[in-house]
């Protein structure tokens, strides 16, 4: 008899899982990430302010992890991610009107609960239903693949809105100009991710018992889910391994500053290069997910954080400049793949972890809280290093930071092998 979790399902839910999971995350992070010299610029914030602006949404994210864990365990997915959705677009409205530095930490606070408490435990727990207990590598590969992918369309179709309202050289354009033209890619992102929340609504329809799906809502389910969870050891290493390869995802905000502020270029060539990182991301999320699949996820862990740690000490070498472009795509393709494919392994590793499908909410939650601190301190930490260090200094110090996670990251991938191993 087939287990509960691999009932087949539709091939549209994960595409609607993949539109949903990127599309929620725009509005705070991939226009920040794409068009980090503009929006310091029009938004008029130092890197330590946006790194706070980031700390706030980790902060609310921080307990928004462990409370909506266990609503994922109770709710259908469709019903919470719309929500999510919708408030998130709605957030736009309010970004595109400019508002100060006070009410941006607000934004941000609001961000983290629409995009977390409602949303993040009930995105994975679909997944993994629709992965079963055979395609998990497969599931999150094309999940985070398939994220890379939207966020790459939403930020070239940002930076084409952004050049063809810029009428003069980018150059010259004055801060009224370019602040009208981002207005608009703030705009039109929040209409598309209102109608991702429409079509979740709509259409997010899994086939699978009502166990998995919702468990019975009381106070005792809720502590029994707790207790399972805490008990089990590949939790504990999952909050360490998540910990630090976010580490890596989240210094991949700073290559477009890095390609203007040391490689020379411009504000639309910079937000190219930031466009051009989430054009890896897909390639690398199925091609890890299936190699996961044919092998073991704790493998993959191990080679992803070796991948990230000579990534991470090209760049730390100070030897990538402005006469060395090759080497830094180089630098970029393999920081990039490290960090890219950690995206897939993150649950993936909840099977051979040996974590129950019916806490999966539960467990996601527990492992966020402390695996995605880096929310609260990864931004404020680059922020600082590059504002009292500018130019290539400061970019080294936010890399050799990034070496450190790698190789502790890399001592706790290899103690999860040996422990799934037995």
């Amino acid at each position: 008899m087939k287990k509960e979790q691999d009932l087949k399902q539709p091939l549209y839910i994960i595409l609607l899982l993949i539109l949903a999971g990127e599309a929620v995350f725009i509005l705070p992070f991939v226009l920040a990430r794409v068009f980090r010299p503009t929006f310091l610029e029009v938004f008029n914030l130092t890197n330590l302010e946006l790194g706070s602006l980031f700390s706030v949404y980790g902060i609310v994210a921080f307990i928004s992890y462990i409370t909506g864990g266990p609503l994922a365990d109770k709710f259908q997915p469709k019903i919470l991610l719309s929500v999510a959705l919708l408030l998130t677009a709605l957030g736009g409205l309010v970004m595109a009107t400019y508002p100060s530095y006070s009410v941006l930490l607000l934004l941000y606070g609001y961000w983290g609960f629409t995009t977390i408490f409602l949303f993040w435990a009930a995105m994975i727990k679909a997944t993994r239903i629709w992965g079963g207990t055979k395609k998990q590598g497969l599931a999150f590969g094309f999940l985070d693949g398939g994220r890379g992918l939207v966020a790459a369309g939403f930020g070239s179709l940002g930076v084409l809105i952004f050049s063809l309202l810029i009428n003069v050289d980018i150059n010259e354009a004055s801060l009224p100009e370019r602040k009208e033209a981002f207005r608009y890619v703030v705009l039109i992102s929040s209409a598309i991710i209102g109608l991702i929340a429409l079509l979740v609504f709509i259409f997010l329809k899994l086939k699978t018992a009502e166990t998995i799906t919702r468990q019975k809502n009381s106070l005792q389910s809720t502590f029994s889910n707790f207790s399972t969870v805490i008990k089990t050891p590949s939790v504990w290493l999952l909050m360490v391994i998540i910990l630090c390869a976010y580490v890596g995802y989240k210094i991949t905000d700073v290559f477009s500053l890095y390609a203007k502020e040391v490689m020379g270029y411009d504000e639309i060539k910079s937000a190219e290069v930031g466009t051009f990182m989430l054009y890896i991301r897909p390639v690398v999320g199925v091609c890890i997910g299936l190699l996961a699949d044919r092998s073991r996820v704790s493998l993959m862990m191990i080679l992803s954080f070796l991948i990230m740690l000579i990534g991470s000490l090209l760049f730390a070498s100070g030897i990538i400049g402005p006469n060395t472009v090759i080497l830094f795509f180089l630098a970029l393709l393999i920081t990039a793949t490290g960090v890219y494919a950690f995206r897939t392994l993150y649950f993936a590793a909840m099977e051979e972890g040996y974590i129950p499908i019916t806490v999966t909410g539960t467990a996601v939650g527990v492992i966020s809280l402390v695996g995605y601190t880096p929310d609260i301190f990864a931004g404020p930490a680059m922020g600082y290093l590059l504002d009292n260090s500018p130019g290539e200094s400061g970019h080294q110090h936010v890399f050799i930071m990034l070496a450190v996670f790698s190789i502790i990251g890399l001592i706790a991938a290899t103690q999860f092998y040996r422990i799934s191993k037995k």
